[in-house]
């Protein structure tokens, strides 16, 4: 391992693996308890069940495979279908499809968002109960104090308390190593285990409740997506390493540890990942399962932001105020809205379900939905971009679908018990994010047919007089006029001495070249067309845009502009039914969205903003 690999490795431990790593809290127990048994044949299947999952979704699917579709490094839901994108014909049916499930996928991930915080403490913090069964009511309490704590701190950023993520990572799994390792050497016949036809035989043995057994071995693959939508940050190598010299070996010792204290005892224990360390140790150990599951619940939290971000870059979500914490960290964002909405939603979840166990019934119905679209998505990539046969690609992505659809299957039992909830919020963020997308297409033609192309701009500003100073106009399509400088003309009959029409274009790759990020076209004498380029994730700004034109030799200084923002007050037409519904929640969230104006961090002096009504 090279040296600079080293650090890397410790980050992502701390980044990357607190979900899927904080796992052994909570899913062998359930699991076990799913099959109603304490028997060696149920334990011994059920770590059999484990095995082979984390085998086949976690490392072949996400370490070996997914991690090839990286959008220049980048990883995750939004970064695979702006991969994929490059090779759709966006009006074909097939590529309507493919939009349509990247989106499911987006929604179910912030579900997934809202409930991981809330299981991964709860679950943590109910080892209170092994040290003194009166504290069981302390519970939630302590849950909620410990999350409004950590929802609290986003707004001040993750940059310093990051550093500290990796080593409690690896102290947590080192300790889920021995503690599990420790319990094998009484009972090292579990090891047996690794053979699929424990887990087989369990599932057959067992047919009334075979799906809510794989609903439960589920929760120990929660967190897999991590590894792909968070390898941008420290790339495959570190990634890699830190799977297979660390986490998946401790995991796995711990899972095959609790199965070895369950043979030991006899009997269904409460909590046997607290039960696998001495007693003396159960208060440090307790301190350290909630340090790791609030470093969980981090990770997860800015997933969702950097997530948000990729989404308004990609037109999919309203513009948000997106805050930068770090000067050094591009990833370090903080968006309060979000961050505002998943703190109502998390504490909800704990108040209403109460429990580890209930809110387990909710929990991985979201996340097997995401993994089936990273799936087919990454099956459509493998083939149109890889150029893999045809029949490599049924083979090996035939195989991960299956795996996925039995654990969709296994899922569905929860949807009675608390399942239904992240199924309905994943249907109405769809609903924001379609109801988005088709309103700014509409908005984009009604907004066409009133404009003037750049062509008409030498007849716009001929014969009209000229101040001293430079104009900035900013336009959402390059090959218009902006809609600013038609009312400022209509309004103030004069113009700027130098004009400079500035449009943003977003990429589909995550960062674009500084050397690279603008381009100037003079149309006319002293009227510039600047385009500059960002990529999805990435937050645009006039302040960098000028600079960057400054390298290309137009010198242009934010303090000798005058800004210029075209608003558009969107009024939806009548219409009936679902058509008319639609436009008016794109008229009311086009209302709600960030302006361009703070979006784009315009600054506030010298700033004039223009509204134009459009109907949709």
């Amino acid at each position: 391992m090279r040296r600079s690999t080293l650090p890397a490795v410790i980050g992502v431990t701390g980044i990357v693996y607190g979900d899927i790593g904080t796992s052994p809290i909570y899913a062998f127990e359930l699991s076990l308890k799913a099959t109603g048994s304490h028997a060696p044949a149920a334990i011994l299947g059920v770590l059999s069940l484990i095995f082979w999952a984390l085998a086949i979704s976690v490392t072949l699917k996400y370490v070996v495979v997914m991690m090839r579709a990286d959008n220049d490094g980048e990883g995750g839901i939004l970064a695979l279908l702006a991969l994929a994108q490059r090779r759709l014909v966006p009006a074909a049916r097939g590529s309507q499809l493919l939009i349509g499930l990247a989106l499911a996928g987006t929604a179910l991930f912030f579900c997934d968002a809202l409930i991981t915080p809330a299981v991964s403490v709860l679950s943590a913090v109910e080892g209170l109960e092994l040290i003194n069964p009166a504290l069981e009511h302390w519970t939630v309490p302590i849950t909620l104090g410990v999350l409004t704590a950590l929802f609290a701190f986003q707004r001040r950023g993750t940059a310093r308390v990051a550093r500290l993520f990796g080593p409690i990572m690896i102290l947590w799994f080192v300790v889920l190593a021995i503690s599990g390792a420790s319990s094998i050497a009484t009972h090292p016949e579990v090891l047996a285990a690794i053979d699929p036809r424990f887990g087989i035989a369990l599932l057959l043995s067992h047919p009334g409740v075979a799906l809510a057994i794989l609903g439960a071995v589920f929760l120990a693959l929660t967190g897999g997506e991590a590894l792909y939508a968070d390898m941008g940050h420290f790339g495959k190598q570190p990634v890699r390493i830190a799977w297979f010299f660390l986490v998946w070996p401790a995991l796995l010792l711990n899972y095959y540890g609790q199965g070895a204290l369950i043979l030991n005892a006899g009997k269904s224990l409460e909590h046997p990942l607290y039960v696998l360390v001495p007693a003396a140790t159960l208060p440090f150990m307790l301190v350290l399962a909630t340090a790791a599951t609030v470093i969980a619940s981090q990770a997860v939290i800015s997933g969702a932001f950097s997530v948000t971000r990729q989404a308004v870059q990609l037109d999919l979500l309203p513009r948000m105020r997106v805050l930068q914490t770090s000067a050094l960290e591009l990833g370090q964002i903080y968006v309060p809205v979000i961050n505002g909405l998943l703190y109502i939603a998390v504490m909800a979840f704990v108040v209403g379900f109460g429990s580890s166990d209930a809110l387990a019934n909710a929990y991985g119905v979201a996340v097997v939905g995401t993994m089936i679209v990273t799936t087919v998505l990454g099956a459509y990539v493998a083939m149109k971009q890889w150029g893999w046969p045809p029949w490599t690609v049924v083979t090996l992505f035939g195989l991960l679908l299956m795996t996925d659809c039995i654990f969709m299957t296994g899922n569905l039992t929860k949807i009675d018990h608390g399942g239904w909830i992240p199924l309905t919020l994943g249907a109405i963020l769809f609903g924001v994010f379609s109801t988005w997308r088709s309103g700014r297409t509409h908005l984009r033609a009604a907004l066409s047919r009133m404009a003037l192309p750049r062509s008409d701009l030498s007849k716009l500003l001929k014969d009209v007089y000229r101040v001293p100073g430079t104009g900035v106009f900013l336009a959402s399509d390059a090959d218009i006029v902006p809609s600013a400088l038609i009312r400022n003309l209509e309004h103030n009959h004069v113009a700027h001495e130098r004009i400079l029409v500035l449009n943003f274009e977003i990429t589909r790759a995550p960062r674009q070249d500084p050397s690279d990020r603008i381009r100037i076209e003079e149309v006319l004498p002293k009227v510039y067309a600047v385009t500059a380029i960002f990529g999805f994730m990435e937050t645009p700004a006039v302040g960098d845009a000028l600079k960057a034109c400054r390298t290309r030799g137009l010198r242009v200084f934010v303090e000798d502009c005058s800004f210029f923002v075209g608003q558009h007050v969107v009024r939806a037409r009548p219409r009936l039914g679902l058509p008319g519904i639609e436009r008016r929640m794109f008229a009311r969230m086009q209302r709600r969205s960030t302006q361009a104006a703070e979006f784009f961090r315009m600054p506030s002096r010298g700033l004039v903003i223009l509204t134009t009504a459009v109907e949709v």
